[in-house]
């Protein structure tokens, strides 16, 4: 198993994509990049802290590649806007990639390379994995457990369209 750590806005969100896809085992909602320890979600939210809502991902790279999980990362949310994903505004929401190793650092560069030669301003913060604090246990599997839940309502089922609309083959039978 490899692990992934990406950061695109509402941690809910970025999980309820990536456990859509085949090869990934585990998606933990949680905080990276802060300078306090052990942060909770009220500490976050208020952008004090410095860390992004993250998802750590598990994946078999025999079934889904990084290269992959960083393609649908791009497409299922807007790496041009600096802290901010939709109407969710700050710090906290900013796109980012955390890498575990030099491989996944050379991806990465070279995904935002491409996507800027396509006119694109790619604001994705790029860093070595930090820390890694999981979110409460009430954060974890959030939209399967709250699929009516308003923010999720609002603002999952485009992602997760646009996700079945571009990547259909990478997706878990159903």
């Amino acid at each position: 198993m490899q692990q992934a750590l990406l950061g695109g806005g509402c941690f809910w969100c970025v999980e309820a994509v990536f456990l859509q896809l085949k090869g990934v085992d585990k998606v933990v909602s949680g905080y990276a990049g802060g300078i306090v320890q052990n942060p909770n979600y009220e500490q976050v939210c208020q952008g004090n802290t410095q860390h992004a809502e993250v998802v750590l991902i598990d994946f078999d790279e025999q079934q889904i590649s990084f290269i992959q999980l960083l393609n649908v990362f791009f497409a299922t949310h807007d790496p041009t806007t600096l802290n901010r994903q939709g109407n969710d505004i700050g710090t906290q929401y900013r796109s980012v990639i955390y890498y575990f190793n030099d491989e996944q650092k050379q991806q990465a560069e070279h995904i935002i390379q491409d996507l800027d030669d396509e006119n694109l301003t790619i604001v994705t913060e790029l860093s070595p994995a930090p820390i890694f604090y999981p979110a409460e246990e009430y954060h974890q599997n959030f939209y399967a457990r709250n699929p009516s839940q308003g923010y999720c309502n609002f603002s999952i089922p485009p992602k997760l369209s646009k996700l079945r609309s571009k990547y259909l083959e990478l997706l878990k039978p159903e």
